[in-house]
């Protein structure tokens, strides 16, 4: 599906190469062949519906002034539902349309509901968004959360861009964080018993770790007490995992988010896939052996130093269960692998993409998205301890404190490369100054008005009997165009991988309705012009729902 604005896109493109053809044709500007030009919606108003930059491309191969090429191109240039063109600045042309042309969207919405704004971009494409994936060793915090809304969010956007989308948590399952995590289990299991035994310094010390130790214990009672440490960590992990793992995906679930899969990292060393991968990186020249270490050739792909794989105890490297990961993914089919890291993993890429190559398949297929960290403020003050880890907020406590829509309307209503100053005071706030009351109010708006036509015995019109001519007024126009823009706003968050697009245009069009609400009635004594400002409002109704359902927040008919 493709919207509106797409078509018009594409007809004024096509208008604007004919007149490129007429003034070749009469040698009025000379060039072999059209070069590439955009056609967009200018950022203010005043410079027309669309604008297009083909004259100032093409003043350097016709040899001539920017704006003379423009002026050669208007005279050739027509389109019945084109008002006025206008040259401005350097050569830009600026296109006035028809004012009626922003309903032409107002009947497709209708029809399409709940499938209004989706784009096939994708065409099918296979396409795996790895998120959060935290040790599970402990509790979810304040960063997890933000990557769980920024990934799920994503994901979203590329289903409804026409996208084949994979959900997936990479468990940490194993190496030294491991091998900590029993240590620190154990030492509180032994405590339990009244043994004197310290939790290691680099260990675990929150008290989710003792929470596992009493329910183990509980459950055992002092049967591990005399067994050999080797017997008992392996027992001890293994309850916790399952307990910590099973806690993740409650306090994910709780939040919103769902995974297709969650893939085990110990999966790799069981079955025996790092060994393969690094064998089979050897036999193609990226593997090599110096001081008793095995080290992958990273700079053979322009990565300032190369990486070590096998340590010399011969046991591998986390980057080398990674390039095992990412070898994997690509043989599960997937066309496009996406991973969303935390800022201090920033210096990972350059190499984890000089694998993927070394691997044989396009760096390009990997993309990595680097997210800031997030501060957490309440009464103008940071955040900083959480009752329960000791050391951190964590994501069910957040959730807790303002619900999950408007964390995650937070989480993500700035892009992911810009730290994040989370307000707690502001996400609970029933006003207008927080976003996600704002947007879901606009939302509630509508299906009160809509809610009371039908208590009064009114029947919604249909949309294709429509006159919206009679819709003339400035919001009106506005709001009808915002909606028109939708479609678009998609299929760019789908391609930047950007979901503070659609939030920031939730916000936009929350605000248009409401200066709407504000200045006009939607039941007038006109039935024509109330039917036709009922499709409108309820046309934006179903593109709050969807723009809301990309970003995994609820459409409240109430508040």
């Amino acid at each position: 599906m493709s919207g509106i604005v797409d078509e018009i896109r594409v007809n004024l493109s096509k208008a604007l190469e004919g007149a490129l053809q007429t003034a070749r044709a009469s040698g009025a500007i000379r060039v072999e062949q059209v070069p590439g030009f955009t056609v967009e919606a200018p950022r203010e108003n005043e410079h027309g519906d669309f604008a297009t930059n083909l004259a100032m491309v093409l003043a350097k191969p016709a040899r001539m002034a920017p704006r003379k090429a423009a002026e050669i191109l208007v005279q050739n240039f027509s389109l019945p539902w084109v008002e006025r063109v206008e040259i401005a600045g350097p050569g830009f042309i600026n296109f006035y349309l028809n004012p009626g042309w922003v309903y032409q969207s107002l009947p497709l919405i209708i029809a399409q509901d709940g499938a209004y704004g989706r784009v096939n971009m994708g065409d099918g494409k296979k396409v795996q968004v790895e998120f959060v994936s935290a040790n599970p060793t402990g509790l979810l915090h304040m960063g997890n959360a933000r990557g769980a809304a920024l990934g799920d969010s994503i994901a979203g956007i590329l289903d409804f861009a026409g996208y084949e989308v994979t959900r997936e948590f990479y468990i940490n399952d194993s190496g030294n964080q491991i091998e900590n995590f029993g240590l620190s289990l154990e030492a509180r299991y032994l405590q339990l018993l009244g043994q004197d035994t310290p939790v290691p310094e680099e260990g675990y010390h929150g008290e989710d770790i003792l929470a596992s130790a009493i329910a183990f214990r509980d459950k055992h009672g002092d049967s591990y007490a005399g067994v050999q440490p080797e017997e008992r960590r392996p027992a001890l992990v293994a309850f916790a995992l399952e307990e910590k793992l099973q806690a993740i995906k409650k306090s994910l679930g709780d939040f919103g988010v769902r995974y297709d899969v969650w893939f085990s990292e110990q999966s790799l060393y069981d079955s025996g896939a790092i060994l393969d991968t690094l064998s089979f990186l050897k036999d193609r020249g990226y593997i090599y052996e110096s001081e008793g270490a095995q080290w992958f050739k990273a700079t053979s792909f322009g990565v300032e130093k190369d990486e070590v794989v096998v340590r010399s105890n011969g046991i591998p490297t986390y980057f080398a269960a990674d390039i095992a990961y990412h070898r994997n993914k690509f043989q599960r089919g997937f066309d496009w692998v996406i991973d969303i890291w935390g800022a201090d993993h920033h210096g990972h890429v350059p190499r984890m993409k000089a694998a993927v190559a070394a691997l044989g398949f396009d760096q390009a297929s990997l993309e990595v998205v680097i997210m800031q960290l997030v501060r957490l403020y309440k009464g103008g003050e940071i955040v900083r301890m959480s009752k329960r880890s000791g050391q951190f907020v964590t994501l069910e406590e957040l959730v807790g404190e303002v619900g999950q829509d408007a964390a995650r309307y937070f989480f993500v209503m700035r892009g992911s490369d810009s730290h994040l100053d989370f307000d707690l005071d502001l996400a609970k706030a029933e006003t207008n100054e927080n976003p996600v009351y704002y947007i879901q109010y606009a939302y509630a708006r509508i299906c009160s008005i809509l809610r009371q036509y039908g208590e009064q015995g009114g029947q919604m019109p249909e949309a294709s009997k429509v006159n919206f001519n009679l819709l003339k007024e400035e919001y009106e126009l506005a709001l009808a165009r915002k909606l028109a823009d939708f479609p678009e706003e998609v299929a760019s968050a789908a391609a930047g991988l950007a979901p503070q697009r659609i939030a920031r245009y939730l916000h936009e069009l929350a605000g248009l309705l409401h200066s709407f609400y504000n200045s006009h009635r939607v039941i007038t004594t006109e039935q024509d012009l109330s039917d036709a400002r009922l499709v409108l409002v309820n046309a934006t109704r179903i593109t709050l729902k969807n723009a809301l359902g990309l970003l995994g927040l609820t459409a409240p008919e109430r508040m």
